[in-house]
């Protein structure tokens, strides 16, 4: 059975967000959502998130999973807010989920950013073991590691289409950066390989879209493991993992930091909550850390 798919592009960070339906009990999960960041307004907003539940309810969807392919480093998750949206809505509780290693990326990052361990624990509902499966509805999804661009990154496959996140872009832009903590361009080659290695009719959504300036078309959500074999112009058929691997490590020592990396960081390995404010207001506080020089 194949399922029903939303596609919902986010401006802002070029972010593509997915809900992924069961047609027969509509059933859903929501890939990857967003939260609104204003960095010149101090301003977080639910804009994207909300029209996520918009869609939702259109449909008559009851969601059950909030999926996450990675602790992304350019949007905050909207996954926790989602949650609490629906619980107040008298929903069944929807668990934010993601692959096992995010507590890897979790430790690298608490000790960056000072976050409590309590506020890491109890972050996500269930963490999947790699090939892991779970059903929506009457459909059984199967969970992919594909580390590289992350060692914590997931991708879902459900029916002929996988949800890829940030391992693998479509076939003009090529692929994502690895020099995170942990990244590894000969890891992101392999999973890659693996996506390139399925039918070559299956469907590959990608987490972001950047439509290079002059290739004049607008974002895409997919394209077919075909089409990336035949124009992914990092890894189309034919391309050694040696001539990858110099290509994207020269690429990415040019490269500067994600806009929201240190907001997005601290919010996304808590699952999507902020740090607890001190004087019970509406406030919060991020972390945003500095080099100085020593001062003698």
């Amino acid at each position: 059975m194949e399922p029903i798919i939303h596609t919902i592009f986010e401006k802002q960070t070029g972010t593509w967000q997915y809900i992924v339906a069961c047609p027969n009990t509509r059933q859903a999960v929501i890939i990857d959502p967003v939260l609104n960041l204003s960095l010149s307004e101090f301003k977080i907003t639910t804009t994207s998130a909300d029209e996520l539940l918009a869609v939702a309810e259109t449909n008559n969807y009851t969601i059950t999973r909030l999926l996450e392919t990675h602790a992304h480093a350019d949007h905050l998750t909207a996954a926790f807010y989602l949650q609490q949206r629906l619980l107040a809505q008298n929903k069944p509780k929807a668990l934010i989920s993601t692959g096992r290693r995010i507590r890897q990326v979790q430790e690298t990052f608490a000790a960056k950013y000072a976050v409590p361990n309590a506020e890491l624990e109890q972050a996500f509902d269930h963490l999947f073991d790699d090939d892991e499966t779970f059903t929506i509805g009457d459909i059984t999804a199967q969970v992919l590691h594909l580390p590289g661009h992350t060692p914590d990154h997931s991708g879902y496959k459900i029916g002929s289409n996988v949800f890829t996140g940030d391992s693998i872009f479509n076939p003009d832009v090529g692929s994502a950066r690895c020099d995170f903590p942990n990244g590894d361009a000969n890891a992101l080659y392999n999973s890659m390989q693996k996506l390139l290695a399925l039918p070559s009719h299956y469907k590959l959504y990608t987490g972001h879209d950047y439509p290079p300036a002059d290739s004049g078309r607008e974002p895409l959500p997919f394209v077919t493991v075909a089409e990336q074999l035949e124009g992914n112009k990092h890894v189309k058929k034919g391309t050694t993992k040696e001539e990858f691997v110099d290509w994207r490590r020269k690429r990415d020592a040019s490269l500067n930091e994600p806009r929201l990396l240190h907001q997005a960081l601290q919010v996304n390995i808590r699952g999507g909550r902020f740090p607890e404010s001190s004087d019970g207001s509406q406030r919060t506080f991020l972390q945003v850390p500095f080099h100085i020089p020593q001062f003698r």
